[in-house]
């Protein structure tokens, strides 16, 4: 009897389609989620990813560009009042504040430093919203994923129990296929889950990191502007 159960559970296919195929609507609809989530996850890693090296090697180039001695006028009056990099967007804030606060006479307003860090606090909180964006979806997932797929696991258990009871059959033959559709779930989850969470964790400290030189130059572009303000 054993060996008859064996043959038959041998000619089942175990394949992740032929397990998707018998799955219950229910457990389909979980396994469909979490490929979706999956994939968009992994979306959101590689966009992220990109990104972040775009905006550090633009930081080292604007950065170089703004050491180099150029009269900051000078290298305002390049980039202009709308720049692409980021860097040189907070950059750009802050020059058109200053130029801003000056009358025609040359005079500077009152409470021009003030105005002018403001101008790069909103510029850096900006930036920040444009590299933390997606990361809370990664979170999400991360966070979500594994309980959605025991969702479906214990939705795929419940149906396998029904149908021994239906069948009054606890062989092997009709076991398995049950148990092993409603663990695919738990895999999917655990496969959309763990790249998120890794990744979620490093993007997050990589955009801590360039949102950090962003404020760093921000203090050092203020300096320089407070001491061309306490010489006027």
């Amino acid at each position: 009897m054993e060996t008859d159960a064996l043959a038959l559970a041998q000619q089942i296919d175990f394949s992740i389609v032929a397990l998707f195929a018998r799955a219950t609507f229910t457990v389909k609809v979980v396994m469909i989620i979490l490929i979706l989530a999956s994939f968009w996850a992994w979306a959101v890693i590689l966009q992220k990813t990109f990104s972040f090296r775009r905006a550090r090697g633009e930081a080292k180039r604007f950065d170089r560009a703004f050491w180099s001695g150029e009269p900051l006028d000078l290298l305002y009056d390049k980039i202009g009042p709308n720049p692409k990099g980021r860097a040189a967007t907070i950059f750009a804030a802050g020059m058109t504040e200053w130029r801003r606060s000056h009358r025609q006479d040359g005079a500077l307003i009152p409470g021009a430093q003030s105005r002018i860090d403001r101008s790069m606090d909103v510029a850096i909180t900006k930036e920040s919203e444009s590299l933390q964006k997606g990361l809370s979806f990664l979170a999400t997932v991360g966070s979500t994923a594994p309980f959605i797929g025991l969702l479906g696991t214990v939705w795929g258990i419940m149906n396998a129990f029904i149908e021994i009871a239906e069948q009054q059959n606890t062989n092997l033959a009709v076991v398995a296929p049950g148990i092993a559709e409603a663990l695919l779930a738990t895999g999917l989850g655990l496969l959309a889950a763990i790249p998120a969470v890794i990744f979620y964790n490093k993007l997050s400290a990589d955009s801590d990191r360039i949102l950090g030189g962003y404020e760093a130059f921000a203090d050092e572009f203020a300096t320089i502007l407070s001491r061309q303000l306490d010489g006027q």
